[in-house]
């Protein structure tokens, strides 16, 4: 397993890396300064002020040692407890047990500590975790143990974690104010990217350029070229659709016109051109209706393919159906019911065309909703699948023994057109199950 690289660690979201670049240099600046202010102010304070004590504590040890008997000792130290403020006491058979004591998070017990043991050059114990407010000391002496406790203020500046809880507090009133501001920027990124997204999936959700001007700008470059290109596919699909109706008028005065005439191999050759045109026209009209206009809406798939296998068995195609459902709690899915519809008959009607078994299978997962096509005729060659996929284009070469009149070669571009008008695609490639073509038509949820 690969370490992990700092890109990998780095935020995704453009939400994430603001907030990175914001906070991180106030947190380093902060823990920055608070160190050198902790370090400067805070322990050379605190030596200093241990120093005073120590210097005290070191002139009543000169007076114990110096006193010609014990009770002169004694009596010195308690005439010193009141003018220096400690209390003190001399224990005659008093033991020292070298050490000290304190607190894990006493940020300036490690100073009073190292700054007593330095000055007082004796046997001492130092207990700073019994009392918060006072420091009490064992003091070894020839005449025995001075005993002291001293106030925690007179060694050490009060409140030393002040600064940092202030520093935290701060912290975190920034970040809040940060978070708020860059969740405000970014909120308008993030609905120009849902409805960028929703497009492309063939939904035109509603969206109003808001935030930052270069956003703003950004939004209304995206709603104008949206509406650009629906009109555009209105266009397209009214002109198509107009071109293929009024084509239909002729077409028919020519069938009745064949009609009345008097069979013959000619007539009957000019019926079956006929007919082969009006097969011709509604594809054209279907490839027309590829975008549409039709509306999203919620659809059951499973649904869908067991109706689009149904009609393709009524017209004697032999057609399975395979279903796989990951999600059977949530079987709907956004779309288009109408041309996919479309776009998954042509796939069998193909399939079915040129082949005698076909395999219907779809697969629903949280993400994706997938209808696979496959059967067991010639199959399309590699090189050539890109290019069946184009308008009017017919692999004659590859699928010789077609069965019934010839298509104009739009089954797959209808199918292309609708997949990536919802945001999908279709692959063409091997059946490995049935040996002929397969068709992989993918839609995200």
């Amino acid at each position: 397993m690969r370490p992990p690289t700092l890109r990998s660690l780095l935020p995704r979201s453009l939400f994430g890396r603001a907030l990175a670049i914001l906070l991180v240099p106030i947190v380093v600046l902060q823990l920055v300064v608070g160190l050198v202010f902790f370090q400067r102010h805070y322990q050379r304070v605190t030596e200093q002020m241990t120093r005073n004590v120590a210097y005290e504590l070191t002139y009543g040890i000169e007076q114990v040692e110096a006193a010609p008997s014990q009770q002169v000792a004694a009596q010195r130290i308690a005439e010193l407890a009141l003018p220096l403020g400690l209390q003190l006491s001399l224990v005659e058979d008093g033991t020292v047990k070298e050490g000290a004591e304190r607190e894990f998070l006493d940020l300036t017990g490690a100073t009073v500590v190292a700054t007593l043991e330095h000055e007082i050059r004796r046997p001492i114990a130092i207990d700073l975790a019994s009392d918060p407010k006072a420091a009490y000391l064992a003091i070894g002496t020839s005449r025995g143990a001075i005993e002291a406790a001293v106030p925690r203020d007179r060694l050490s500046v009060s409140n030393a974690h002040q600064l940092l809880v202030l520093m935290i507090l701060s912290g975190l009133v920034l970040t809040t104010i940060a978070v708020v501001f860059l969740r405000n920027q970014v909120r308008p990124i993030r609905a120009l990217a849902e409805a960028a997204e929703a497009f492309g999936k063939g939904r035109s959700a509603p969206f109003r350029p808001a935030g930052a001007e270069e956003v703003r700008r950004a939004g209304a470059a995206f709603v104008s070229m949206r509406s650009r290109l629906e009109r555009q596919i209105e266009q397209r699909t009214q002109m198509l659709s107009g071109v293929s109706h009024d084509l239909r008028t002729p077409l028919t005065r020519m069938k009745l016109t064949l009609a009345l005439m008097e069979e013959s191999d000619e007539t009957r050759d000019l019926r079956t051109d006929a007919d082969q045109m009006e097969r011709m026209l509604g594809e054209f009209l279907a490839f027309a209706r590829g975008d549409g206009l039709e509306e999203t809406a919620p659809a059951d798939p499973f649904e869908l393919a067991e109706g689009i296998a149904d009609d393709a068995r009524r017209g004697g195609a032999e057609v399975a159906l395979a279903t796989v459902n990951e999600t059977p709690e949530n079987s709907a899915v956004a779309m288009r019911r109408g041309a996919i519809a479309r776009a998954v008959e042509n796939l069998v009607g193909n399939a079915a065309r040129y082949g005698t078994h076909v395999l219907l299978t779809v697969r629903l997962t949280p993400k994706w909703l997938t209808f696979v096509v496959e059967d067991d005729g010639p199959g399309i060659p590699e090189a050539d699948r890109a290019r069946a996929m184009q308008p009017f284009t017919r692999l004659e070469a590859a699928r010789t023994h077609e069965k019934g009149s010839a298509s104009v070669g739009l089954g797959l571009s209808i199918a292309l057109d609708v997949a990536r008008s919802h945001g999908g695609s279709l692959e063409l490639g091997h059946s490995p199950e049935l040996g002929g073509l397969r068709a992989t038509l993918r839609l995200p949820r």
